[in-house]
């Protein structure tokens, strides 16, 4: 199985799919993972410095997944445009990487940069591959489809989005775990459970990506609050 992961910028991948990335290397999964901007608008650091400074804190982050380090596509910051240049850059790694599946942002996410590229994506995609949308920033506006169970990979994730030393990252740790949590306890998942979410819109020749997917949090009955009384 080959994924191929796209986030709009550094760090975008940790916050809000690295336990489902983990899950998937964990299953023997061949994992590509890309950046489209040069995160210089990120961070109280000089622009001219941060490109460097996010890069190597992203291939930081992200090395425990092994898949051979982050391409990082290099548009500017802040300016990402769903346009012929974009979608032909990724149109161009879509076919390299012959992926059986493409994650990336959500078309209604809070971020003009991540709403492009989720529209470039879609585009570039056409019919070589589904494209699974990744949950927004707190859920905002977002309707999931899909659950992956994170729970064993809670740990990996959180040090991954804390390798990005330039962003002050303890607050998005704070962000995902509160954001996890809510999302397994929709599944009925215990309270230490995590879970990530995703959705997806079925479209030709794409209907159906359970199997591609790591499980989700494991089924908990729920329990009959008058069994005892008509016992």
């Amino acid at each position: 199985m080959r994924i191929l992961a796209i986030g709009a910028h550094p760090d975008d991948l940790e916050i809000f799919a690295f336990g489902t990335l983990s899950a998937w290397a964990a299953m023997g999964a061949h994992l590509t993972l890309a950046v489209a901007t040069d995160g210089a608008k990120g961070g109280t650091l000089p622009a001219s410095d941060l490109p460097a400074i996010r890069a190597e804190e992203t291939a930081l982050a992200l090395s425990p997944l092994g898949a051979g380090g982050p391409i990082i596509l290099g548009f500017p910051d802040g300016e990402l445009r769903a346009d012929a240049e974009l979608e032909e850059c990724l149109k161009g790694m879509i076919q390299d990487t012959a992926a059986d599946l493409i994650l990336t942002h959500a078309p209604n996410d809070y971020h003009g940069d991540h709403r492009a590229l989720s529209m470039a994506v879609l585009q570039a995609a056409g019919f070589s591959a589904p494209v699974l949308f990744m949950d927004s920033l707190n859920g905002t506006g977002f309707t999931p489809t899909h659950w992956v169970d994170v729970t064993a990979h809670w740990d990996a994730k959180e040090a991954a989005i804390l390798a990005h030393t330039s962003q002050d990252p303890t607050r998005f740790v704070a962000m995902a775990n509160r954001q996890a949590a809510f999302r397994a306890g929709e599944c009925n998942a215990p309270p230490e459970a995590r879970a990530e979410a995703f959705r997806f819109e079925p479209r030709f020749p794409f209907a159906d990506i359970r199997a591609l997917l790591p499980p989700p949090p494991p089924l908990r009955p729920i329990g009959h609050r008058g069994r005892a009384l008509q016992e």
